[in-house]
C-alpha cells in the first residue's frame, strides 16, 4: 500500500486536499513556485507542461502558441483570436474570465456569502466604507479560476478605472475544500480592489482580484508595478485607464478568484449559478 493511498483511507480527499495546500509554508512555496515557473528554458518549460497535463485537464487547443519558454508563459497564455466572443448588448455586463461561479446573489445589507456557513462583510473585504455602502443590498458572484483555466481577465462593460487599492495579505488556497473551512478567507488575502465606472451609465463596478498559494502575482496593464509579495508602493493608487467591453484587463500569475460586486437593481443572468463553468464574455449580470 502506498502512502498516499494510506492517507486516503484514513481522510476524505477533500479533507487531505485541504491539509496539503494549506499547512505549508505557503509564503515560501509562493515564492519558490514563482522562481520555478519564471526559468527561461523550452525543454523545462515542456516537461513540466507534459506532467501538468498528466494530472490535469489542461486544454492547450484554444493557445495562440503551443510553445512556451517557460511554465510561466504557459499560464499566462493568450488565446487565438475569436476565441472568446464578448457579448455586445448594451445592457449586459460580462463575465471578465473564464470561472466556475463559487457562490452568488444578493447581498444582504453588507454581508456576503462566502461558503454554507462562512460570510463576510464588504467592509472586510473592501476596507474603504464609502464603497461598502455602495454596493449594500446589490448583486455579487465569485469566479473562481482553476489552475488549468485560461488566467487573463477583462473588461466586463465599457469602462473607465480611476483607482485601485492594493490590500496586502496571506496566501491561503482558495479551492472549495479551503472556502468552507476558513472564516473570512478572500479577506485574509492578498488583493486589489479595482474601481470600474461604466461608461455611459454612471454606475460603479468593483472587480477584486484575489491571489492565494502559488500565485500571489497580480499584473494589471495599467499600473507599472505587479502586485505581488515583494510589492512596496503605495496601497492606494491613482489611475486613468480606459477599457471597452471585452478588452484585457491584466492576468493572474496562476489562477485564483475574482468577485464582481454590481450596485442594487443590477441582476444576474439565469445561467450564473452556484457550480457553473462560464467563460470570459458570456452574460454574467444585466444593467438596471
Amino acid at each position: 500500500m502506498t502512502v498516499p493511498s494510506a492517507f486516503a483511507r484514513l481522510l476524505p480527499l477533500e479533507q487531505l486536499n485541504f491539509l496539503l495546500s494549506n499547512h505549508i509554508p505557503r509564503r515560501l512555496a509562493t515564492r519558490l513556485m514563482g522562481w520555478f515557473s519564471h526559468i527561461e528554458s523550452p525543454l523545462l518549460a515542456r516537461a513540466a507542461i507534459d506532467l501538468w497535463q498528466r494530472f490535469s485537464d489542461l486544454d492547450l487547443s484554444e493557445s495562440k502558441t503551443n510553445q512556451f519558454s517557460s511554465l510561466h508563459a504557459c499560464f499566462t497564455r493568450e488565446l487565438k483570436a475569436g476565441a472568446r466572443p464578448v457579448d455586445a448588448a448594451p445592457t449586459v455586463l460580462t463575465s471578465p474570465c473564464d470561472a466556475l461561479v463559487g457562490a452568488c446573489g444578493r447581498i444582504d445589507g453588507e454581508t456576503v456569502i462566502q461558503a454554507k456557513r462562512f460570510f463576510y462583510s464588504l467592509q472586510d473585504l473592501l476596507c474603504d466604507s464609502r464603497l461598502a455602502d455602495l454596493y449594500r443590498d446589490g448583486e455579487y458572484v465569485t469566479l473562481r479560476l482553476t489552475p488549468t483555466m485560461y488566467h487573463r481577465f477583462h473588461a466586463p462593460f465599457d469602462c473607465t478605472v480611476d483607482h485601485v487599492t492594493y490590500i496586502a495579505g496571506d496566501t491561503w488556497n482558495v479551492n472549495p475544500a479551503a472556502v468552507k473551512r476558513i472564516p473570512k478567507l478572500y479577506c485574509r488575502n492578498e488583493r486589489a480592489v479595482v474601481r470600474a465606472n461604466l461608461t455611459g451609465s454612471g454606475h460603479v463596478v468593483t472587480l477584486v482580484p484575489v491571489a492565494a498559494i502559488l500565485v500571489a502575482g497580480i499584473r494589471l496593464h495599467f499600473l507599472d508595478d505587479l502586485l505581488c509579495m515583494h510589492y512596496r508602493g503605495k496601497t492606494e493608487i491613482p489611475c486613468q485607464a480606459s477599457f471597452v467591453k471585452g478588452e484585457e484587463m491584466g492576468w493572474f500569475e496562476h489562477g485564483s478568484t475574482i468577485i464582481v460586486f454590481a450596485p442594487a437593481g443590477f441582476a444576474r443572468c439565469d445561467a450564473v449559478q452556484q457550480g457553473a463553468t462560464i467563460r470570459m464574455g458570456t452574460p454574467l449580470m444585466r444593467l438596471p
